[in-house]
């Protein structure tokens, strides 16, 4: 009678041991959604931003958003970043996207890219990129040019994931 009691609460102590680890991961995988969100959000009041279209709050946890200045500059990454490059967001502030770029990046493609950002209008592309250990990724992304509620263009913001399909 002994044993069975001991195996009947070894089994059932093991089962919210899980149930917590899984629950922890999520629990923390929803704290980062929301920090990043938040920088966002700040960067967005602070500039008066546009953001009827853009959705941001639904895209942010599935896709790496990518915020730039009108020159181009990384101002913001979110955390997902790291998982798709394997750069942190500190490696890529002050940079230009041209960063992930490299020799089968197409060219046609990002001239596409140069001219939509030019006319200040949304793009879509599938485009090869570089990680940081050099190792190329297909990144699927969609680019928009934001303004600000004068209509002024304010900044660029571009949501990236990679294509495990191609």
């Amino acid at each position: 009678m002994k044993k069975a009691k001991l195996e009947e609460i070894a089994n059932h102590n093991s089962v919210p041991i899980l149930a917590w680890d899984f629950h922890y991961e999520y629990l923390n995988e929803l704290k980062v959604d929301f920090a990043d969100l938040k920088k966002v959000k700040e960067i967005s009041a602070h500039f008066a931003w546009d953001e009827e279209h853009l959705n941001i709050s639904e895209r942010i946890r599935e896709e790496v958003v990518v915020v730039t200045d009108v020159d181009l500059k990384i101002v913001f990454a979110s955390s997902g970043i790291t998982t798709m490059t394997g750069y942190t967001e500190s490696e890529v502030l002050g940079k230009t996207p041209k960063m992930f770029q490299g020799k089968e990046t197409s060219k046609t493609d990002l001239k596409e890219i140069r001219e939509a950002i030019e006319l200040q209008i949304p793009f879509e592309k599938i485009v090869k990129n570089y990680k940081k250990n050099g190792k190329p990724y297909i990144c699927r992304i969609y680019g928009s040019p934001v303004f600000n509620l004068k209509g002024k263009l304010s900044h660029f913001i571009a949501f990236e994931k990679e294509d495990l399909s191609a």
